[in-house]
């Protein structure tokens, strides 16, 4: 039954009365029977209404709390005895309260729910964009760092295999040094042993010639440059053949001398060349060895503080998503979304009001019979 057609019914009811009233006269007992019947009636009626409406709510939105409030509403005015619709008004405006405060505070859950999981899903996207670049920091700094220690490795192995040439070079070069002072104090001692024999030899050969034609030859050069050959063919006996031998010897060590002399100043080019290189290649790669482990030392620094800005990134990672996972229990984690749960509990607040609209018109229509029932007894007394 709706409201309108409870308001034709009020007004039926009146017209009814009315008639009643003015054909009836005296008969204030049957007035008063009949309209204390009526209002009875008209109370059965409205409760079943009033019940139907609630129940109809609580059916359609599956509400137990509705369900629990009709049979309530039901003892009530089965059993009441005193101001029955002003209780089930109580009843219902409390119930109607109740929903209201719920649906406030879930209203106010809803927006903490959506502004900090809004925060939290921005600040989980921050701190994991954080953490990527700071891994490609790490594992960039880190490849970096391990090339230039194998770099170091490799350029220390050659500066150990350098020094250990260039030592090898010394310890040859000083051997060599030491045979070549050796050999050159052999044959210069042994030149000049042999230029001394030959000056005592030819002083004594020379002294035995019939002298002074033969001093005054026309061959003066002889005396100015000796020639071997030509003194040996001037020299008579074993003393001119001693001369000759002593020559030859003489011009051999002469020969050997110039020969080691000239070999020692090839191999002392030849080291000064080497070891000069070496010198520049040691000096290089020493400046690459400090260059190089100056970088990784950095890297490696550089790698300690990233390491330690990861950790910090990572525990506030993980307490955004600690928090994230309690949200979405809190927020999320429910047999209905926000909006169905709304809908719901508005249709639940809008059927106790259309149930407190049939009470307001029960109870406006009890009221009136009620100074109709008195008015009817006053008449009648």
């Amino acid at each position: 039954m709706t409201l309108n057609s409870r308001k034709d019914e009020l007004t039926v009811l009146a017209n009814a009365k009315k008639l009643l009233e003015e054909t009836t006269g005296g008969a204030g007992s049957q007035t008063y029977s009949f309209l204390q019947t009526s209002v009875r009636s008209r109370t059965a009626v409205a409760r079943d209404h009033l019940l139907s409406v609630i129940r109809q709510v609580a059916k359609d939105e599956h509400s137990a709390a509705l369900n629990q409030l009709a049979s309530r509403i039901s003892t009530v005015m089965k059993y009441g005895n005193q101001d029955v619709f002003g209780k089930v008004r109580g009843l219902i405006n409390s119930m109607i309260a109740k929903l209201e405060k719920e649906a406030a505070e879930e209203a106010t859950e809803k927006a903490f729910c959506d502004e900090e999981l809004a925060k939290s899903a921005s600040k989980n996207e921050d701190l994991e964009d954080e953490l990527s670049k700071l891994t490609t920091k790490v594992e960039q700094s880190a490849s970096r760092s391990g090339e230039l220690k194998e770099e170091v490795k490799v350029i220390q192995a050659d500066l150990a295999s350098l020094a250990k040439q260039t030592a090898n070079l010394d310890t040859v070069r000083g051997e060599e040094q030491s045979e070549y002072f050796k050999t050159k104090h052999d044959l210069q001692t042994g030149l000049d042993g042999v230029g001394q024999a030959l000056g005592v030899l030819r002083s004594y050969y020379q002294s035995k010639e019939d002298g002074d034609a033969f001093l005054q030859s026309a061959d003066m050069n002889f005396m100015t440059q000796p020639a071997p050959p030509q003194k040996s063919q001037k020299s008579a006996g074993a003393g001119g053949a001693i001369i000759s031998i002593l020559e030859v010897i003489e011009s051999d060590f002469a020969k050997n001398l110039a020969h080691v002399e000239a070999e020692e100043q090839d191999e002392s080019a030849s080291y000064e060349k080497v070891s000069a290189e070496n010198k520049l290649s040691k000096a290089a790669k020493d400046q690459d060895v400090n260059f190089k482990t100056k970088e990784f030392k950095s890297l490696d620094k550089a790698i300690a503080e990233l390491t330690a800005d990861k950790e910090t990134v990572t525990s506030e990672h993980e307490a955004v998503l600690q928090y994230l996972a309690m949200l979405k229990a809190r927020c999320t984690a429910k047999p209905a979304s926000y909006e169905e749960r709304t809908k719901r509990r508005n249709a639940e607040i809008k059927g106790l009001k259309e149930a407190l609209d049939i009470l307001e018109s029960e109870t406006a229509f009890f009221q009136k019979s009620r100074r109709g029932l008195r008015g009817s007894l006053a008449t009648e007394s």
